[in-house]
């Protein structure tokens, strides 16, 4: 049930599949329906909205198109589930939901709905954040972004509020030094004369034991200046016009292929991933990363 680009969804079927869903959603929670669902709370069901959200970026990753609608009816259900639990508790329904959403659309696009010229994404942006900030009443340029957000995403979050007024590196070149400097630090808490120590990254070599780190070193200092390379990269990212969330996402999704990959020749030769060496299946490895080349 596809439509032209721009246009709405053909309402004399959508209105009426959408009503039963939520007779569905409203059965559940009354006196006859679910003793799961009626005993959710708006707090209760948190974990399983953000858990459909991730699942839904996962199918749109796969690419399949059947995925995709399953996981976008599975976050659509929690939507109107959380309205049904406001609307059961007396504190708001989904028609309020729906009216906030369309008012702030129209509100912060004024350059479709209103007089105001917008010719560039730029512009965009700006008359969206001015209309926010007016909603908003906020104080502060970093006010109302969520604690909850990944924390990567949060980090290119916070240093893009504050690149909007100026408060950034002139050249995102420097950046590079920043991360040098973060970089050395935590040589400083994790090695005794402050160097990072050159070894090469191959597998077919002994196995040396770890070296703790100097006594005066805590593992806050250690998290902290960690932290410190993390948001430098998060802020790199954002200079280069990419999500750092998306790119560990789909670099974590590249190992996860590449071992799985390991333990699959392995059972095709027979054999399992326990008696393998490091060696062995890093042979397997760097053939699944040339099959996908």
């Amino acid at each position: 049930m596809n439509s032209p680009p721009g246009q709405t969804p053909p309402f004399d079927q959508l209105l009426p599949a959408f009503r039963a869903l939520c007779e569905v959603v409203a059965t559940l929670r009354g006196p006859d329906g679910c003793p799961w669902d009626r005993q959710q709370t708006l707090e209760t069901i948190k974990p399983y909205t953000l858990e459909e959200t991730y699942e839904l970026l996962e199918a749109i990753d796969s690419g399949d198109d059947a995925a995709i609608v399953e996981e976008l009816g599975d976050v659509l259900l929690q939507v109107i589930l959380d309205a049904q639990i406001g609307s059961d508790e007396g504190r708001f329904g989904l028609v309020e939901v729906v009216e906030g959403i369309t008012r702030k659309l129209v509100d912060r696009h004024p350059h479709v709905f209103g007089d105001t010229v917008a010719e560039t994404p730029e512009d965009v942006r700006r008359n969206w954040d001015e209309a926010k900030q007016a909603e908003k009443q906020r104080d502060g340029v970093l006010d109302g972004l969520p604690l909850e957000l990944p924390a990567l995403a949060r980090a290119a979050r916070v240093t893009g509020r504050a690149a909007r007024i100026g408060y950034d590196f002139p050249d995102r070149l420097m950046l590079f030094d920043k991360l040098r400097e973060e970089i050395a630090e935590l040589a400083v808490e994790l090695f005794e004369d402050g160097r990072i120590p050159e070894v090469a990254a191959m597998v077919d070599v002994e196995v040396t034991p770890d070296v703790p780190p100097p006594e005066e070193s805590t593992q806050e200092r250690i998290e902290g200046e960690i932290g410190d390379i993390l948001f430098v990269l998060a802020n790199i990212a954002r200079r280069w016009g990419v999500s750092p969330e998306e790119a560990l996402r789909q670099s974590t999704r590249k190992f996860q292929r590449r071992f799985e990959a390991i333990e699959a020749g392995l059972v095709g030769d027979g054999r399992t991933i326990d008696d393998a060496t490091l060696v062995e299946m890093e042979e397997y490895y760097q053939a699944a990363k040339r099959r996908e080349s």
